[in-house]
């Protein structure tokens, strides 16, 4: 097994660090062809989301591992940022470190919000786009289809996500809920008509939201999402007059860069409010409006690591479902493991197989030209005699390789075997 990880997220990069190295899904599939075509044996999956950024990379048994300094520089040389300024925010994992550590990402342990729902199809989206590039291969596919099983098995056998909490849900209940007392009487601006948009329209409405505005640079999407919950949509270019009517703006796009500037912020909405109060939840990655704007009179803005304290309360609650996740990724990490190592068999069982085969036919054509009064019947049974005889030899090898790829990896003995039995590549 050859896989390695080189990534940063939440755990110990700032939103400055990652947002610097964060990919657009355009961006993503530019990176993942580059990839490609300078390493055209290795399979690649890139997942980028608010909190992490990290570059999944296989290579085959007769290759040699992929570099994790030459995976750094890709990710740094994609947002023409100097590898150096970002290199010590890296962090570096290889092969069975790897698994685990999808696993736990994929079954939300490794989340900001612990049990947050929208991660598990973060990690599909982004396999799916590695496979729809031609980039992924056996062993990205294995390990990240193993992923998603470990995903929907916590979701469904813990309590982790009985009850829906996202960013969104503790933005609102934890920050909002500072700010405001209701949220019936207040002008609602989305910025984005995505996953984490409707995610935190689904907690607004909930708490009472009644006049939400949405925009987005998709007109039919904003139209599509306003629909769904009773809103409005507008023109993006009509962003800032949208921004001097709200209370509370919730921005969640995509864009490579800053949405709202301060100078935009000064200028066209701040004259327009006059200090009235003006809650901004950018949960966007790279953040849509620039930092500086929490600093101007009557704004309360948070951005993604702003939601860390709370964050780490809900994680304390939830804690007790934590052995029975961990119960499932052992179980799940173990059967990768296994299949991984017997995987590696398989070519040596063909050949193993194919070596049998052949001086089978040639006797059983010796012995029916010496035996040509044998009817087909009887020819029949002769061959399913052999066949058997021919399983029989092989299974004794199949089961030792079987049991040695439960306890490390079989290399020794199919070498021995190879070997015992001449076999050729």
């Amino acid at each position: 097994m050859k896989l390695r990880m080189i990534g940063c997220s939440h755990h110990r990069s700032g939103v400055a660090v990652r947002e610097r190295l964060a990919f657009t899904p355009d961006q993503a599939a530019l990176a993942l062809e580059g990839w490609r075509v300078e390493r055209p044996s290795n399979e690649a999956v890139l997942l980028s989301t608010c909190n992490r950024v990290e570059f999944y990379v296989a290579s085959g048994e007769d290759d040699l591992p992929p570099c994790p300094r030459l995976m750094a520089r890709h990710l740094a040389d994609a947002h023409h940022v100097p590898v150096e300024e970002v290199h010590s925010e890296l962090v570096s994992l290889r092969d069975e470190e790897v698994v685990d550590h999808l696993f736990h990402v994929a079954a939300s342990l490794d989340s900001m919000v612990l049990g947050e729902p929208q991660i598990l199809a973060q990690v599909k989206e982004a396999y799916d786009l590695a496979q729809k590039l031609g980039v992924a291969g056996p062993m990205t596919h294995g390990c990240f289809q193993s992923a998603l099983r470990v995903g929907r098995r916590v979701a469904s056998e813990t309590a982790l996500h009985r009850c829906r909490v996202s960013i969104p849900s503790v933005a609102i209940a934890d920050f909002a809920r500072r700010i405001f007392e209701r949220f019936d009487d207040k002008r609602v601006l989305v910025v984005g008509a995505g996953e984490m948009a409707d995610e935190t329209l689904r907690y607004l409405t909930d708490h009472g939201a009644k006049h939400i505005t949405i925009v987005n640079r998709d007109p039919l999407r904003a139209a599509q999402l306003a629909s769904q919950w009773k809103g409005e949509s507008a023109s993006f270019s009509d962003l800032l007059d949208q921004a001097v009517r709200a209370d509370m703006i919730i921005s969640t796009t995509g864009a490579p860069q800053t949405v709202v500037t301060l100078e935009q912020f000064r200028e066209k909405i701040a004259p327009r409010r006059r200090q009235r109060p003006l809650f901004i939840l950018d949960l966007a990655m790279p953040r849509d409006f620039d930092p500086r704007i929490a600093d101007e009179i009557g704004v309360y803005l948070y951005s993604i690591d702003d939601l860390r304290l709370a964050c780490d309360a809900n994680r304390s609650a939830r804690e007790r479902e934590l052995p029975l996740a961990e119960r499932i990724i052992d179980e799940e990490r173990e059967k990768f493991f296994v299949d991984a190592r017997h995987r590696i068999s398989a070519p040596v069982i063909a050949r193993l197989r194919s070596g049998l085969e052949e001086p089978k036919e040639l006797e059983l054509d010796r012995l029916f030209n010496k035996l040509p009064e044998l009817d087909s019947d009887a020819r029949d049974e002769v061959r399913r005699f052999a066949d058997r005889l021919v399983n029989k030899m092989l299974h004794a090898p199949m089961e030792s390789l079987r049991d040695e790829s439960k306890s490390g990896s079989p290399r020794k003995l199919l070498d021995a075997l190879s070997r015992l039995f001449q076999l050729k590549e």
